[in-house]
């Protein structure tokens, strides 16, 4: 992609990647792409012509036999060579979700480490989507169970990991012997987009990726109603999820979704309260708090509620808001001004509740979309942020008696996605490990994914894991052969 036409040097001219090519051609709808520090406009996106949309789903329908019959070692290949790719342009790529994202620069680079490890570990674990031989019931039979790729994907990207996300979703597709076409997000296309780039020039055949972008609906009915997309994969929220997968099952689609969090975090007296409280305000409010596993719920034991709550403040205040691309960055921006508005419906709610608002940290004096770190102090059951997630730098805190009201303080709500506890009592570890409703429960510390872990959600918060063994598997089906 060349970087034309653009306000900021660090960010590409947009351009839709549909078959295997950049489209050239002028597109007659546009949205603006804004740099949330600034406010001001990066590039404009391209929005995909019903025609264009057509384009790249044939195009993933006639690369499918092509890629499903290339063997695991040579798909491999070319996502081993993206890998590299993607480590070889860290740099550059870190400045992008800078600019469309606003996180600082540091939190950028690991984004794209971890963009790579995906790609990576997808390569390995391609090679290894072994099936079965069952034993048979008579001599000179044999029976097999084998796996196979489901189909063309079409997969759905949100904003808040413009490349991390995406990459999980291409990689895992790709790995399993699918091919994709993806919506980026709006607000962020510019990473996934650089992304397909990256992957064309490690030799992915021509169709297997398509990049499109343009009004969310539009696409979604486009893909979801195409008989040739075979599954669909969504990371965003619980009711635009609910959503697709409706519509996704009028055409019997495989769905896999990751989708809302509020996540609960658990702290015993035995914790080290600390060491634990400046830990979670780096866990709370990296990105912004713009995670789907962000720590949210804060329920401390009675014993150490207030000391928890001072030791988190004081480490918040400490924070630095400002552009993500300056080194004394440690919090950038929200990624819009409707982020705000949200942000401050909780605050309001709080405070005509009676509830202790702290804010840390001085808003810079610049345009841009920023929003001081808040903690919301014995937040009462019946607040808005206690039931709703606020997917921002926003934390809630409440003091617990017992185990029994901690865990049901974990669980009263419809999500679990994440969910986290600082105890040394081993015996402790095991009851929440068993009774604790989320598809990952984390103790003693804050790291919820890996790219060789599965990773997904239970009750609202989606069906199907990413990652991991899981992440391969949720893009292939299971063909039974029988032999005579």
């Amino acid at each position: 992609m060349r970087i034309e036409d653009t306000v900021d040097a660090d960010y590409p001219a947009l351009k839709l990647f549909i078959a295997g090519r950049f489209v050239e051609d002028k597109p007659a709808e546009t949205t603006a792409v804004l740099n949330p520090a600034t406010g001001e406009t990066l590039a404009f996106m391209p929005h995909a012509t019903p025609a264009q949309m057509d384009e790249a789903i044939a195009a993933a329908g006639r690369a499918f036999p092509l890629w499903r019959r290339m063997s695991a070692q040579e798909r491999a290949v070319i996502l081993t060579r993206a890998a590299a790719l993607i480590r070889e342009r860290r740099e550059s790529l870190a400045r992008i979700v800078t600019a469309e994202l606003g996180k600082p620069l540091a939190e950028a680079r690991a984004e794209v480490d971890t963009a790579a490890a995906i790609f990576q570990w997808d390569a390995e674990e391609g090679r290894r989507a072994y099936g079965r031989i069952i034993p048979s019931r008579q001599p000179g039979t044999r029976l097999m169970a084998v796996r196979e790729p489901l189909g063309p994907i079409a997969a759905f990207a949100p904003w808040n990991a413009p490349i991390n996300t995406p990459a999980r979703k291409i990689s895992g597709a790709l790995a399993a012997g699918c091919t994709v076409v993806l919506k980026p997000a709006e607000d962020t296309p510019g990473a996934a987009l650089a992304l397909a780039g990256i992957l064309a020039e490690a030799g992915l055949p021509k169709g297997a990726l398509s990049v499109v972008c343009g009004d969310p609906v539009r696409i979604s009915e486009r893909l979801l109603d195409s008989p040739i997309i075979r599954g669909v994969t969504f990371t965003g929220s619980t009711a635009i999820g609910k959503m697709l997968a409706a519509r996704a099952a009028a055409t019997i689609k495989v769905m896999l979704a990751e989708l809302g969090g509020h996540s609960p975090v658990l702290v015993f007296e035995d914790a080290d309260i600390e060491a634990v409280a400046t830990a979670a305000v780096r866990a709370k409010y990296r990105n912004s708090g713009q995670v789907c596993i962000s720590p949210t719920r804060f329920y401390i034991h009675e014993s150490v509620h207030d000391r928890f709550v001072n030791c988190f403040t004081e480490a918040a205040a400490r924070l630095r808001l400002g552009d993500g691309r300056d080194p004394a960055t440690t919090m950038g921006p929200v990624i819009n001004a409707r982020r705000i508005a949200a942000l401050d419906r909780f605050v309001l709610d709080a405070r005509n509740r009676g509830i202790e608002i702290r804010q840390s940290g001085v808003l810079p004096e610049k345009r841009g979309f920023f929003f001081r770190p808040t903690i919301l102090v014995n937040g009462r059951e019946d607040c808005l942020a206690a039931n709703e997630e606020p997917f921002g730098p926003l934390a809630l805190t409440r003091s617990f008696g017992s185990l029994e009201e901690a865990v049901a303080l974990a669980n009263r709500l419809p999500f679990g996605l994440a969910a986290y506890a600082f105890t040394h009592d081993s015996r402790r570890i095991i009851q929440l490990g068993e009774e604790i409703e989320s598809g990952n429960v984390i103790f003693n510390h804050w790291q919820a994914s890996l790219p060789e872990t599965p990773f997904g959600g239970v009750k609202d918060s989606g069906i199907g894991r990413e990652g991991g063994i899981e992440g391969l598997v949720a893009f292939q089906t299971v063909k039974y052969i029988s032999e005579a």
